[in-house]
């Protein structure tokens, strides 16, 4: 194959590098630059960086890389200035980019209106993303892909300083994971802006989620490979104006999430949300629930399990709920329901100032129509408080 692949060769720069690393310098100006770059992909070689040019990359196909320790670097985000890979013509209905290796920085590019998931990477640890964009650039539709920034079944997995916009299911994703960091992102207009799903050990923080259906999302699911999901920490988050009307497929677990959720949780074991602001979101601030649709897993915990709700600042919430009832209990209180709302199932402490509303349904096989809300006092000691994170330094020096 590398014998075929020698004429390609040639055509690329590649300038070396110390250790014997290359920079393999790929163009966006020529006319076949979908093919070029996948076949950078393909030949890089453990330490090179592929380099993208800057320009718009006119794409038919999904790229993918299978290489450890690569880095796909572009020369910005920005329109007009950045390598922006414009996926609008793709042919098919996948990825924009499948990253499937180890040890990978994708940095400095922007993925725009793939059929499918924006960037993908699947049991790749000590994966970082950073400084990207990935968008749909119409805004909210159904058809748009699923989820922007996708990194399942890994270990080490840094998301930091990505903007991702219009994902019809979550712009930030993380699912099936372990030793997970999401920061100084910013996740707007998407179903579910940031979603933790079935990960162990998870710090969410000093990120942006706003005008998405709900705001961060942390979700344990049944019948999945990893079970349990737990240690998840939410803090120093701003969570507003969480409003955008769900525009997820039909089907999708993330189409019952109520418009106008800041902080959701559902079915974890301890989970902080602390040191947020939280505001303008119209159904709550925050939600605590258990997983209340059929399922057929033994070993599955639809309960939520000692989450604590803690120090946040919390503005205007309640105000137009997305429930059933909803518009009616809050008509009855004056308008708005508390800013934080519990189910009635499984355990949770708030220590945040402010009002919470019991559904009173401790069972998750009540009916829903079974509700007797009323005011809830969960006040309480809290365990001792989760550890942070800590990513391996030779993850957080390819961001220094």
């Amino acid at each position: 194959m590398r014998v075929q692949l020698l004429p390609f060769v040639a055509a690329l720069a590649v300038v070396a590098t110390p250790g014997d690393a290359r920079t393999i310098n790929v163009s966006a100006t020529t006319p076949d630059a979908n093919e070029k770059l996948q076949e950078a992909l393909i030949l890089a070689e453990p330490g090179d960086v592929v380099e993208l040019g800057a320009g718009v990359w006119r794409l038919t196909d999904g790229l993918s890389l299978d290489v450890d320790n690569v880095t796909v670097r572009g020369a910005g985000v920005k329109d007009g200035e950045g390598s922006i890979l414009d996926f609008s013509g793709q042919q098919g209905a996948g990825e924009g980019l499948l990253v499937t290796s180890d040890d990978v920085l994708l940095t400095d590019f922007a993925v725009l209106n793939t059929k499918g998931d924006g960037i993908k990477s699947k049991d790749a640890n000590r994966i970082v993303y950073h400084q990207l964009r990935v968008e749909w650039t119409a805004g909210p539709k159904e058809t748009n892909g699923s989820y922007g920034i996708y990194p399942v079944e890994s270990s080490d997995v840094l998301v930091d300083s990505v903007y991702v916009r219009g994902a019809s299911d979550a712009g930030i994703y993380v699912g099936q994971s372990k030793n997970v960091v999401v920061r100084d992102s910013i996740a707007k207009e998407n179903v579910a802006g940031i979603e933790i799903e079935n990960c162990y050990d998870a710090d969410v923080h000093d990120n942006i989620a706003t005008q998405n259906t709900g705001g961060i999302l942390v979700f344990d699911l049944p019948s999945l490979p990893q079970q349990g999901g737990h240690n998840v920490r939410v803090f120093d988050n701003i969570v507003q104006d969480n409003s955008t009307p769900n525009f997820a497929p039909k089907g999708n677990i993330v189409a019952s999430v109520p418009t106008g959720t800041g902080v959701l949780v559902m079915a974890n074991r301890r989970v902080e949300v602390f040191g947020n602001a939280l505001e303008n979101n119209g159904t709550a601030n925050v939600m605590m629930v258990g997983y209340r649709y059929p399922y057929d897993d033994a070993n599955y915990q639809p309960l939520p399990q000692d989450i604590v709700v803690r120090d946040n600042v919390h503005g205007k919430a309640g105000f137009a709920p997305d429930f059933p009832g909803g518009a009616e209990i809050a008509a009855a209180m004056g308008g708005a329901i508390p800013p934080v709302l519990w189910d009635g199932a499984g355990h949770a402490i708030v220590n945040d100032d402010v009002g919470v509303l019991s559904l009173n349904l401790p069972d998750v096989s009540t009916p829903q129509n079974e509700a007797q809300p009323s005011p809830a006092d969960l006040k309480g000691d809290a365990p001792a408080a989760l550890p942070g994170v800590t990513l391996p330094d030779s993850m957080e020096a390819k961001v220094q």
